[in-house]
């Protein structure tokens, strides 16, 4: 699967936070009979290293899977010979853009002004992080895209079933889906897992509703 493509097809990377490598694993599962083609194990996570490994192993040929909250070109490195296949990031860190690259792999820093989004996209950036998307919502992605029509983005945090349709709408490449779709804090049961594959369904067919 070509990574970059996937994610702007898809539109959504599903975000799994806090969650052991079992865990992770029985949730990238659930997400993908759900529909979701694209996740991210946070390094915030046990064992998030882990965790990529046993997904990737398991799902390479059916999830495309990258690494988030990613601070620095060390942890990059580590997360990209465990697997990962794009690097996320909450800021922007030029010496991480540089290391994904040199990997070959996808890069996503994030930024949250227009000076940050476009010195991101300069240094190297294949899609910007448009992070906390909460502070300034769907009308901030048409805003920047006024200026910057070639900058693809990627709003995430606060995004839920009732508002994706609207960055979609506003030219948003995708979308980032923390709690609204993976909750860390609920047990990772059979029953909390058909409902996670049920959520991701409803997603996807939000965003299949404005494609």
């Amino acid at each position: 699967m070509d990574v970059l493509s996937t994610i702007k097809q898809e539109k959504m990377i599903a975000i799994i936070r806090g969650s052991e490598p079992s865990e992770a694993l029985a949730i990238a599962k659930s997400l993908y009979k759900g529909g979701v083609r694209a996740i991210e194990i946070t390094l915030n996570s046990p064992g998030a290293l882990s965790s990529i490994e046993k997904v990737r192993s398991e799902l390479e040929d059916d999830l495309v899977v990258g690494a988030g909250t990613v601070l620095d070109p060390e942890s990059a490195r580590s997360a990209l010979l465990a697997g990962a296949q794009f690097i996320l990031s909450p800021s922007l860190n030029r010496d991480t853009i540089k290391m994904t690259k040199r990997y070959g792999a996808v890069s996503i820093p994030g930024a949250f002004t227009p000076t940050e989004i476009l010195e991101a996209y300069e240094s190297g950036g294949d899609i910007i992080k448009v992070f906390p998307a909460s502070s300034l919502g769907p009308g901030f992605v048409k805003d920047i895209h006024g200026p910057l029509p070639q900058i693809p983005l990627l709003p995430t945090g606060g995004i839920n079933l009732t508002n994706i349709a609207e960055y979609i709408e506003k030219g948003a490449a995708g979308v980032g889906l923390g709690s609204s779709l993976v909750n860390s804090r609920e047990a990772v049961t059979d029953e909390n897992l058909q409902k996670l594959t049920e959520k991701a369904r409803q997603f996807k067919d939000k965003v299949a509703s404005v494609q």
